[in-house]
């Protein structure tokens, strides 16, 4: 699995257009087998998810992006997940055990047409989080 995350000073880039940087990470059984940061081709439209693609990346991770660019994406097969914030060994750390969560579609709309997504997420999991001791 390769991984493409939008770098900004050792963070996710919160605007994935303007990333200085993007890092790849090649994962296998759950190990970091690659890591190298890239310069950011330029931004021109496709021209980003055509780099990832070149670079044999399936997902890309962000902080922010436009549906327009999650479009593009997706026509190279890559999936988008946006709104994770934090350094990018943070995100690699919580992509190696499971506990990354896009701020707001992890699950792209569409994929899986809504059936089986009610189980992996669920209200109950929030309230888990915040659930105040009265």
């Amino acid at each position: 699995m390769k991984i493409a995350i939008c770098t900004e000073s050792g963070n996710v880039a919160q605007h994935f257009g303007r990333a200085p940087l993007f890092t790849f990470v090649t994962i296998d059984n759950n190990k970091v087998i690659e890591k190298k940061a890239l310069p950011n081709p330029g931004h021109t439209v496709g021209s980003i998810p055509e780099f990832i693609n070149e670079q044999g990346a399936t997902c890309m991770i962000t902080g922010g992006i436009g549906h327009r660019a999650i479009g593009f994406f997706n026509q190279y097969g890559i999936e988008v997940i946006r709104g994770v914030i934090g350094s990018v060994d943070d995100t690699i750390g919580k992509i190696l055990d499971g506990t990354l969560e896009g701020g707001e579609n992890i699950c792209s709309p569409g994929l899986g047409k809504g059936y089986g997504v009610e189980k992996i997420h669920t209200e109950a999991d929030d309230n888990d989080h915040n659930h105040h001791h009265h």
